[in-house]
């Protein structure tokens, strides 16, 4: 599963209009952090505060003309300024894409940008040959729900405590997150449970979630 180049990315997520890609750079990691901690101060908490740390970006992340790694971060710029990250994480032996992180500057919010990468980012994940995608999304506000819901994902439901969120100055508490996620091979390299290996409450919800 490699990534793809950003002539390639350019090409399956087309962005709106006078928007680019960008692939991080070793040299654009600090001025990163200071946008993404500008962009989502409640993000100093959690699984995503790693994005607020060199070592995470030196240590994990593939970067420009280096050697690949699980984390890519892209930049989507705009008039030569940061306007968006957006962060996937490749999981090779299980063929799948887990959709890390996307913040979009308070400047360029409603331009549709979270849309296009969560649509685009399905279009990805088959041009390296995943057949699963999934991502996480807050219940805090409703917009990442949204993006997921319009690119066609499914709710799979609802991890409780999975993640720490502020939910008022100074108070930190876990919260709940949304599971969304595509199956991106046919209905029949999908194999369903047998029911004489799952117990009743597990038969029962599994039932009501796929029906049939």
């Amino acid at each position: 599963m490699k990534w793809p180049t950003i002539t390639e990315v350019t090409e399956l997520v087309p962005l709106p209009q006078g928007y680019r890609f960008e692939h991080l750079r070793r040299e654009q990691i600090l001025e990163l952090i200071a946008r993404v901690e500008e962009w989502y101060p409640d993000i100093a908490v959690g699984a995503a505060s790693c994005y607020l740390r060199e070592d995470f970006y030196c240590d994990k992340v593939f970067l420009q003309g280096e050697v690949e790694k699980d984390i890519c971060v892209l930049l989507i710029k705009r008039n030569g300024e940061m306007a968006a990250l957006c962060s996937l994480e490749r999981e090779s032996d299980a063929l799948t894409i887990y959709g890390r992180l996307v913040i979009v500057a308070p400047a360029h919010r409603g331009s549709k940008i979270a849309v296009c990468l969560m649509a685009g980012a399905e279009q990805l994940a088959r041009t390296m040959k995943a057949e699963f995608i999934y991502g996480l999304a807050t219940l805090k506000i409703p917009n990442i729900q949204v993006a997921f819901e319009r690119a066609g994902y499914r709710l799979l439901g609802f991890v409780p405590g999975y993640d720490r969120e502020v939910v008022a100055p100074g108070v930190v508490k876990r919260v709940f997150e949304a599971v969304y996620a595509k199956v991106l091979v046919a209905e029949e390299n999908l194999l369903r449970p047998d029911p004489a290996n799952l117990t009743p409450r597990t038969k029962a919800l599994f039932d009501l979630q796929f029906p049939g």
